[in-house]
């Protein structure tokens, strides 16, 4: 396959690139990205495939148990187990484009494992313009089950891991030196805010904001996914305290918009910035 991508633009500098066909190992689960996406002064704030977890891509969609198949990459966790080497690796297969334009794109994807397709995808993403040093990533992805039965979705935490609901959409942020601060609305620090439901959430490097916010309301009951010490990671958990059913024809919708910013934001500037980046 080819490595396939196209670039982000924001008043025609390059923000993002988006790679649909990766040329990956299926033990990484191969799937579309973004990386490197970076601020408007072009400080990148994505990593791919890094030394600690290979199989994190930039910017994306990624699930760690449909229906047993893993879509997250890397060993798979087994209740009464644990982390486990399978052979039950799926791929998110790039099937078109509807839409491809300098700002954003809408796109087809087919989630397919060893028996055939389990979902198919509209993914959605738009880049934004908010201010000189600030900038949205707009991502909505559809998830429908195109399978004759129910199915369902699952995380490490639903299959007896507490505290590793991830899965979902999914960024794998800049390691720096320091560990990044994080912080919602009110209160702070990666035990405070991971496993918590939070209009948004922020993360703050050296030189930079990344902030997280649900769009719907269905995607803010969706608690957050977070890590800072080990690595910085953020993700939207589809599956926290039970696994996700999905009956045969019916679609999950998500929609998360990212602020990226320039500089460390205080919590004045992140919810201005949120404010106007998420539309009612």
């Amino acid at each position: 396959m080819r490595d396939d991508s196209l670039v982000l633009r924001i008043a025609g500098r390059p923000v993002g690139r988006y790679v649909t066909r990766p040329e990956l190992p299926p033990k990484l689960s191969p799937r579309p990205y973004l990386h490197p996406v970076t601020t408007l002064a072009g400080t990148a704030v994505t990593e791919l495939s890094p030394a600690d977890h290979v199989h994190h891509l930039g910017v994306g969609v990624a699930v760690p148990d449909v229906e047993g198949h893993n879509f997250w990459g890397g060993r798979t966790f087994v209740r009464d187990q644990g982390p486990t080497e399978l052979d039950n690796h799926g791929a998110q297969r790039h099937a078109g484009f509807q839409l491809s334009d300098p700002d954003g794109f809408v796109e087809e994807l087919r989630w397919m494992a060893a028996g055939g397709e389990l979902l198919r995808e509209r993914r959605t993403v738009a880049a934004t313009e908010l201010t000189d040093t600030a900038w949205a990533l707009d991502f909505t992805f559809s998830l429908t089950n195109t399978t004759d039965g129910p199915l369902s979705i699952g995380s490490p935490a639903t299959n007896g891991r507490p505290g590793a609901a991830y899965g979902g959409f999914f960024w794998r942020a800049r390691k720096e030196a320091e560990a990044p601060a994080v912080f919602t609305h009110d209160t702070e620090g990666e035990d405070a805010v991971h496993g918590r439901r939070a209009d948004w959430l922020a993360l703050a490097g050296a030189t930079w904001t990344l902030v997280f916010a649900g769009a719907t309301e269905q995607t803010r009951r969706d608690p957050w996914f977070v890590r800072t010490a080990e690595y910085p990671g953020v993700g939207s958990s589809l599956a926290h305290d039970e696994r996700l059913h999905i009956p045969a024809g019916d679609t999950v919708v998500r929609r998360i918009v990212t602020v990226i910013a320039d500089g460390r934001l205080d919590r004045g500037e992140t919810a201005a910035l949120v404010r106007k980046a998420v539309s009612p």
